[in-house]
């Protein structure tokens, strides 16, 4: 199914013509009626000549409401351009055509309206007029039909010239990442919350768990209805509205994204590419403040330039746009500016989630240049040196490609050496080369820097060294394996160490540990704690097994705390519990070490303390 957008000047006609061509009037409110001029989004929809079943969006045509006509351009498949034959070109019809130019709508047709109003050499000099207006736009060489809605001349031409233009339009993807820009929200007694807008990139299905962005408002699909027709699955392209179950009618807002939970957030900085149309009333200089448009929603937003310190009108240039209130916007996602009274340009995004940018970078234009205008294997490469580490879901996301669509463009990096995997099935995560590179040369700095603060260990905790990294257990784990594979870390168990390293002591420090342990053996159950030695030794001694650190202040001989260990599982597991004085008694020392002991096993989880007593877990 496809979605036709009508656009145009201010009484235009553009309503009417909606109404003559489907039998539904579009303008459903009391103030529109009493008017007689547009100012909400109006929908209908019709059967073409072929039996091809169309939506159709009618937008508001004057200069107030252009916002109003921005939130429903989003998703149209052809424009129908509308032009009065009595008025011929006018503001709005070039405001609007720029507006279609700029959102990438490659198909239109032209209806010249009230042709029963003007003598024929005054129309064909009017058709010429369009022509030559939509030279140099996406819409030129539209065919232009002149009708009257009145009479009903030329309708069936026109519908013929939609039916058409439509031939020519390709299949609606799927990337089975639905978005539904929300363009109304009410609610009906007794079914509740109801959305409705253009269903783009997946499908929805009555009963699917959903999310509503920027908020993150979850909640469920009760049904579906496409030109108020009962639906099990709305397909993309799809003009739908959408009963949801969970959610109140006031938390749901024009301009939120109905998507699925948990592949898309809202961002709040952009990388895109920009334009400026060529009637836009002033330049852009960097920092310059404007209205940002995409989808059905609208933000302040600022724009940095990063090629060149200001945009005449009609330039291209990049940017990156940083928006006042986040969005939920995926990389190609079109757009529009807007100053307080006139539209600007847009552009593409190229990167959502951009991070910040030294201005005049050239590398970095580079890839944003690749991002925009590369191969798929090219955009996927770049794409993956931003959201590395990434799964193949993630790369496709931030590439806006199919999932089932990169398996060989990844095996294709990985073979060239552009990318590296690890894992393998679903978990596998994927870095670039230059990534990998990095995480390798992080983990060596570490590694190395713990060495130097701590030369007597044996090496870094385990836990440590993925603090250190910044990374969640089930990436860091993949990384731990494949960098000791490669024999870039070394991993005994319980500490990773460069490869080679050993810790030494020198001849005043073995001679330190020499009289330290020999004074723990002297009393090895009351250990002397009145001339402690270096920290750091003494955590060597425990790497090294030679002994057991109960508490701050009270270390154990391994073999005295094997002893005492076994001691203590033994009575417990006698008598089903044992007590401070038990211990004391055992081994015949004080409170201070016995005390020392047993919480040390209870944080070993090897007893449990129950009031006075402990048992064995």
């Amino acid at each position: 199914m496809f979605v036709i957008g009508t656009a145009g000047h201010v009484d235009h006609g553009k309503s009417t013509l909606v109404e003559a061509l489907t039998g539904i009037d579009p303008d459903r409110l009391r103030e529109e009626k009493a008017r007689g001029m547009t100012i909400e989004l109006g929908f209908a929809w019709m059967t073409l000549p072929g039996g091809r079943e169309v939506s159709i969006v009618d937008v508001p045509g004057h200069e107030r409401f252009i916002k109003t006509m921005l939130m429903g351009a989003g998703g149209v498949d052809l424009a129908l351009l509308i032009v009065a034959a009595d008025e011929g070109v006018m503001p709005q019809t070039r405001e609007h055509l720029a507006i279609l130019d700029l959102l990438g709508i490659k198909r239109g047709v032209v209806a010249l309206t009230k042709s029963d109003l003007v003598e024929p050499d005054w129309l064909d000099l009017v058709t010429v007029e369009i022509e030559e207006t939509l030279i140099g736009t996406t819409l030129e060489g539209s065919p232009v039909i002149p009708v009257c809605a009145v009479t009903g001349d030329g309708l069936d031409d026109l519908l013929r010239a939609i039916d058409s233009a439509l031939d020519e339009m390709p299949d609606k993807r799927d990337l089975g990442r639905p978005r539904l820009p929300v363009d109304r929200s009410f609610t009906i007694s007794g079914f509740g919350t109801v959305v409705t807008g253009t269903l783009v990139d997946g499908t929805l299905r009555v009963g699917q768990e959903v999310e509503l962005l920027p908020e993150g408002v979850r909640c469920r699909i009760r049904g579906l209805q496409t030109h108020q027709t009962p639906e099990e699955v709305a397909l993309p392209g799809t003009r739908v509205a959408v009963n949801l179950s969970g959610v109140a009618h006031d938390e749901v807002g024009r301009g939120d994204v109905l998507t699925t939970p948990e592949w898309l957030s809202a961002a709040d900085a952009i990388d895109v590419s920009l334009r400026l149309i060529p009637d836009a009333p002033r330049s852009i200089r960097h920092n310059a403040t404007v209205t940002f448009h995409i989808g059905a929603s609208e933000t302040p937003a600022r724009i940095r330039l990063l090629a060149v310190d200001e945009m005449a009108p009609g330039d291209t240039s990049w940017a990156q746009i940083k928006l006042q209130d986040p969005m939920p916007v995926v990389k190609d996602d079109l757009f529009v500016i807007r100053d307080s009274n006139y539209t600007l340009g847009g552009g593409v995004v190229v990167e959502p989630h951009a991070k910040r940018h030294r201005r005049k970078h050239q590398p970095t234009l580079d890839r944003l240049e690749t991002l925009r205008q590369g191969s798929d294997l090219d955009v996927l490469h770049s794409a993956l040196a931003s959201v590395e580490p990434a799964s193949a879901g993630e790369l496709a996301r931030a590439a806006n490609l199919g999932e089932a669509a990169i398996d060989d463009q990844l095996s294709a990096l990985v073979e060239d050496g552009l990318a590296v995997v690890l894992g393998a099935g679903p978990a596998r995560v994927f870095y670039s080369a230059n990534g990998w590179a990095k995480v390798a040369a992080t983990a060596t700095a570490a590694i190395g820097e713990y060495h130097r603060s701590y030369a007597l260990r044996r090496g870094m905790p385990r836990e440590e060294l993925r603090s250190r990294l910044k990374m969640r257990a089930a990436v860091f784990n993949l990384v731990f394996e494949r960098l000791a594979a490669e024999s870039v870390i070394e991993d005994d168990g319980s500490a990773v160490r460069i490869p080679g390293h050993s810790p030494e002591l020198d001849d005043a420090q073995k001679k330190t540990v020499e009289e330290y342990l020999k004074r723990l053996a002297e009393n090895p159950y009351s250990p002397p704690t009145d001339r402690p030695i270096d920290p750091e030794l003494v955590a060597a001694l425990a790497e090294q097994g030679e002994v057991v650190r109960a508490s701050e202040d009270v270390v154990f001989l391994k073999s005295a705390y094997d002893e005492m260990v076994d001691g203590v599982r033994k009575r417990a597991s006698e008598s089903g519990q044992i007590t401070i004085t038990d211990v004391r008694e055992m081994f015949g020392t004080s409170r201070k070490y016995t005390l020392a002991l047993l919480e040390h096993l209870d944080r070993q989880q090897v007893t449990r303390r129950v009031g006075d007593e402990r048992v064995l877990r």
